[in-house]
This record gives C-alpha cells, sequence and structure tokens, in this order.
C-alpha cells in the first residue's frame, strides 16, 4: 500500500499547486454529471454523487460549477453523454494499473490509451487481468502541522477507520466505503486539517520499482492522468523516497 499511498498524497498536493486545475476541475464535472444522472441529484441519497463532490471540493471547485455539473446530469440542462469504462493493465516490472475512465466516444480513448501504456513500456490488458488486486476503500490524507498522532489515531479508529499510518507528510487513513462518511466528518470535527479524501481503489499487494523501471512507471502514471477521459488511475507500485523526488523533479 506504501507506493500507492505516497502518490496519491505527492498527486494531490502537486494537483493543487500547478496549472493542471482547469483539467482536474473537468474531470471532476464529469464525475459528478455521471453520478447524478445514475443516482439523482441529492447527494444525501446519492452516496456516489456525494464521493464526487467532495473531491470537487477538496479541488476548490467553485460551489456554482458544482451545481452546473448536477445540473446536466440530472436533465436540467444540456449535456455530453459520458460512459464509465474500466480499462486494466500493466506497466514496467509488472506493475498493475487499473483505470476509470469516462468518455463520449470509446472508440477514441481505447487506442490512445493503448498507446500511453506501449509508449512507456507497458501494455493494455484484458478485464480482469489486474483487478482482482484491487479493494475499495476510503482514503483519507491528515495534514501533520498542528495534529497529534495520537489524537488523529484515535479519532479515526473510534469512528470506524482499519488502518493508520505515517504517509510522509500526513497521516493516511483508511476505511471502509461504508465507514467513508462517518471517518471523514469524525476528522472534520475535531479541527484535523485534511489533505484529501476519496473512495479510491487501493491494492493488496505492491511492486517494488527502482532505476528505469521506476521512471518508466512514474511517466506512465503521470501520462495516463493527464488524458481528459481518464479520472483516476490506481497502481501497485512502490518507488522508494529517495527516487519518487528524484522523479519529481525532473
Amino acid at each position: 500500500m506504501a507506493g500507492h499511498s505516497k502518490w496519491a498524497n505527492i498527486k494531490h498536493r502537486k494537483g493543487r499547486q500547478d496549472a493542471r486545475r482547469s483539467k482536474i476541475w473537468s474531470k471532476c464535472s464529469r464525475a459528478i454529471i455521471v453520478a447524478a444522472k445514475q443516482g439523482g441529484p441529492d447527494p444525501d441519497s446519492n452516496l456516489t454523487l456525494r464521493y464526487a463532490i467532495d473531491e470537487a471540493k477538496s479541488e476548490n471547485m467553485p460551489k456554482d460549477t458544482i451545481e452546473k455539473a448536477i445540473a446536466k446530469g440530472s436533465g436540467k440542462q444540456d449535456g455530453v453523454n459520458y460512459e464509465s469504462i474500466i480499462y486494466e493493465g500493466y506497466g514496467a516490472a509488472g506493475v498493475a494499473v487499473l483505470l476509470d475512465c469516462l468518455t463520449d466516444n470509446k472508440n477514441r480513448t481505447v487506442p490512445e490509451v493503448r498507446k500511453i501504456f506501449e509508449k512507456h513500456g507497458g501494455n493494455l490488458g484484458a478485464s480482469g487481468c489486474v483487478a482482482y488486486n484491487f479493494k475499495s476503500k476510503g482514503q483519507i490524507f491528515v495534514a501533520k502541522a498542528d495534529a497529534d498522532e495520537e489524537a488523529v489515531m484515535n479519532t479515526a479508529l473510534e469512528a470506524g477507520a482499519e488502518d493508520f499510518q505515517d504517509a510522509g507528510e500526513g497521516w493516511e487513513i483508511v476505511c471502509e466505503p461504508t465507514d467513508y462518511i462517518a471517518v471523514r466528518a469524525a476528522l472534520e470535527s475535531g479541527g484535523f486539517g485534511i489533505e484529501s479524501a476519496s473512495v479510491t481503489m487501493i491494492p493488496e499487494t505492491t511492486i517494488e520499482c527502482t532505476g528505469k523501471d521506476a521512471k518508466k512507471v512514474f511517466n506512465l502514471i503521470e501520462a495516463l492522468e493527464d488524458h481528459d477521459d481518464v479520472q483516476k488511475v490506481h497502481a501497485n507500485f512502490d518507488i522508494p523516497d529517495e527516487e519518487m523526488e528524484a522523479l519529481q523533479e525532473q
């Protein structure tokens, strides 16, 4: 879990600082539109929509933009019809990669995603080839600044969290999807600063990557995340801290 957690935390901080915010907001809008279309516009009765809204808010997406996306999904405004697709494949060193995609044209998305895999030493696989290694979990990162480790841990565990660990600049809390809202609410009520929070796919086993393999995997994940139709990238790599930091600086 370490490599995946490290990337999730780094990716979130990077996303808030670089010039890719408009792309991130676009992906958040797609997730909201599809969730509202499939389960209705009320986040109190549509958990998928609530998760999507939470993620949009964590990226500082404006309230009116969120409301417009809900309106599009609920049919109050004309919008593009997106199809939800999961793609699976392998990166260098046999790293498993699972993609959540939303596309209005899968005949465009498939060859583009396949090309990205091939360019970075990987390959797009068949359905089910890596999904078995991932489990849906709630994942929350709490900033260490002004947060006592024992207080954060006790609050999270009492609310239903199943795992707590040091994730570098923050504390990582993992829970079952059904406990995600309760755990997050407890942490927020405790006054702890949440860096990021989402219901995601966490690998049960990881593969350590170093040297050229680490660089190939890092570049593959970044390229996939940059693709407009790819909503989320899940992978089971574990790159050592020093190499991860060096790759970030390139």
